[in-house]
């Protein structure tokens, strides 16, 4: 679902060429590196100027940082530390691109299912090579159930079930940050003149922070499993 107006594009269409053609057929992709310069430049500026008495910029992200660490602790306690990186940098990043779609103008990166499909792989991916990495060959287990009689069918079983995330992942971010668009889009249509949209933008706020902190509790999740020991 595409804005009627989006500013980028109307940016790249001055331009002209091949930025204009690549505009119009990725905004997904433009507004996404719009997210990460501004997180960024944002994150450049807070450390910058780092003191024992933080302010400003630097007492913000102090808090967001500290947050976070706390609630990927509460979830995959103390192994959870060295994957606190991909974390923090998911559940900003999908909270950026999920509002971004609230900013008229812009457009939503994770109402493109190419972008939600993306953070899908890029978990699955995650996931499987820290289960490689702390098993090694031995991470075969995980699939293949506690009785050896029943391996094959609970091998075929795990497969599916661990495939069937990436659709899961894509399809729900997709599907709601979309819905979300589409509403504020009709509203703005309809009776934008009169304020209607703005309890639904509120509303964006929350939900929108909500499928960031779902995607990746998923995340940690699905890590934390596929680390533990087989038994």
């Amino acid at each position: 679902m595409e804005h009627p107006i989006m500013f980028l594009t109307l940016i790249a269409d001055q331009i002209g060429g091949s930025a204009a053609e690549f505009a119009h057929h990725y905004p997904q992709v433009i507004y996404s590196w719009l997210v990460m310069l501004v997180l960024i430049v944002l994150g450049r500026a807070a450390a910058s100027k780092v003191t024992m008495a933080p302010g400003g910029l630097q007492n913000f992200f102090e808090f967001i940082i500290e947050t976070l660490e706390n609630f990927q602790e509460s979830i995959m306690g103390i192994k959870g530390k060295p994957f606190f990186p991909l974390i923090a940098t998911l559940i900003i990043y999908v909270f950026c691109c999920n509002i971004q779609g609230l900013i008229p103008g812009s457009y939503a990166p994770t109402s493109n299912i190419n972008t939600t499909a993306g953070l899908a792989i890029a978990i699955f991916v995650a996931t499987h090579v820290v289960g490689l990495s702390r098993h090694g060959a031995g991470y075969i287990k995980h699939f293949l159930g506690p009785l050896p009689l029943l391996a094959p069918l609970m091998f075929v079983i795990e497969v599916v079930s661990h495939l069937s995330r990436l659709i899961s992942l894509t399809l729900r971010l997709f599907g709601n940050v979309m819905g979300e668009d589409l509403v504020i889009l009709i509203l703005f249509a309809l009776a934008g003149a009169y304020f209607v949209p703005l309890p639904m933008m509120f509303l964006g706020l929350f939900t929108g922070f909500l499928q960031a902190f779902i995607i990746t509790l998923l995340a940690m999740i699905y890590i934390n499993e596929a680390q533990a020991d087989h038994h």
